[in-house]
């Protein structure tokens, strides 16, 4: 079956279930700070899925007390279900699997498995949110003694041990899964996770859970500080509604694994910086203004002239976003060093070796 075929089975179902619009994919709309439970909200952001176009518009709220940024009214399992589906699996599985496994994250996936090399050689890691196990592939090679196991919601997890990126894979929610995994590993790693799940202080407690005494839990996330953010607003990639439910500051996350008996041992602003904004802001800016493409998302397909608009339109840019790349990645060293760094690190130890 070609895409064209694949695209009209699946537009059936789906104009199916958005006849009822998509104000159910929502939970109600939130009046205090789910971190702090301040009252004073502002909005930050107002925009559309400017990923997969599908239908819907999305509020990230901001607390004027503590600064934690969240997706306001947040989306429901079912609307998170309607909004991932057919990005990393399904019609998008080609594409993600590419941009995921490309030689740019291949580089920043050694640098965060080097950023436990000061901490000792873990003796059994878990990934969490693994997806098809890209980091740990290339984790191996840093720490060739370590067995790696990954944990995610997709089947991208057992596709993964299926190909030995990873030896044990555990499909399903940290949160559920945690007690069976009680004290199993020295290493935990959740690297652009939090910022996913509906309650990222549920996910560092089960974190803590499968960790043995002294095991380190090694975080990369956006930074909702990164000046990049009010420059290009709804461009900013890291925003990337619909998916990321929350913006967590630095600070916020700190005191959080503090308080959960965790001690911080290493916080990194500007190694885990990925120099795609600027790229970034333009990809998102280019596929907002071109014709729709051919999903089922959309109640028909695309005209003929549509679709030659689009591939015309397409093809002309592709040199102008080459030369936006290759300039941001000449610029990145210099970039990653001011607060235009878009992400951090944080590496965390639990308890004390047994």
């Amino acid at each position: 079956m070609n895409r064209t075929q694949e695209v009209a089975q699946l537009r059936i179902a789906y104009q199916r279930e958005l006849a009822g619009g998509t104000d159910r994919f929502h939970a109600p709309r939130r009046t205090t700070c789910p971190w702090c439970d301040s009252s004073r909200l502002r909005t930050r952001l107002r925009t559309v899925d400017l990923l997969q176009h599908k239908p819907g518009t999305f509020v990230i709220d901001q607390c004027r007390d503590c600064s934690h940024s969240f997706q306001n009214p947040r989306l429901t399992p079912e609307g998170l279900d309607f909004y991932y589906r057919d990005f990393y699996d399904g019609l998008g599985a080609e594409l993600t699997e590419w941009v995921f496994n490309g030689g740019g994250n291949r580089k920043r996936y050694l640098a965060s498995a080097r950023a436990l090399l000061p901490f000792g050689t873990p003796r059994r890691w878990l990934d969490v949110g693994t997806g098809h196990g890209h980091f740990p592939q290339s984790a191996k090679t840093v720490h060739p003694a370590t067995v790696f196991d990954g944990l995610d919601i997709s089947e991208g997890a057992e596709e993964a041990e299926r190909q030995g990126r990873i030896d044990e894979a555990h499909r399903g929610l940290l949160t559920d899964l945690a007690p069976k995994l009680e004290g199993r590993y020295d290493a935990v790693s959740m690297f652009h996770y939090l910022e996913h799940t509906i309650d990222p202080r549920a996910e560092l407690t089960a974190a803590r859970t499968v960790l043995a005494p002294g095991g380190h839990l090694i975080i990369e996330v956006p930074d909702p500080e990164c000046v990049s953010s009010g420059i290009l607003g709804r461009w900013w990639m890291p925003y990337f509604q619909p998916q990321h439910l929350h913006l967590i500051p630095l600070a916020n996350l700190r005191r959080e694994l503090e308080s959960l008996g965790y001690t911080v041992v290493a916080v990194e602003r500007h190694e885990p910086h990925i120099p795609f904004d600027l790229t970034g802001a333009a990809v998102l800016a280019l596929a907002h203004a071109l014709p729709p493409a051919d999903d089922p998302w959309y109640p028909a397909p695309p005209s003929g002239l549509q679709r030659k608009a689009r591939a015309a339109l397409f093809w002309s840019s592709v040199p102008l976003l080459a030369g936006v790349y290759g300039a941001e990645q000449l610029l990145a060293p210099l970039l990653r060093r001011t607060r235009l760094s878009n992400a951090y690190r944080v590496v965390a130890r639990y308890g004390t070796a047994a």
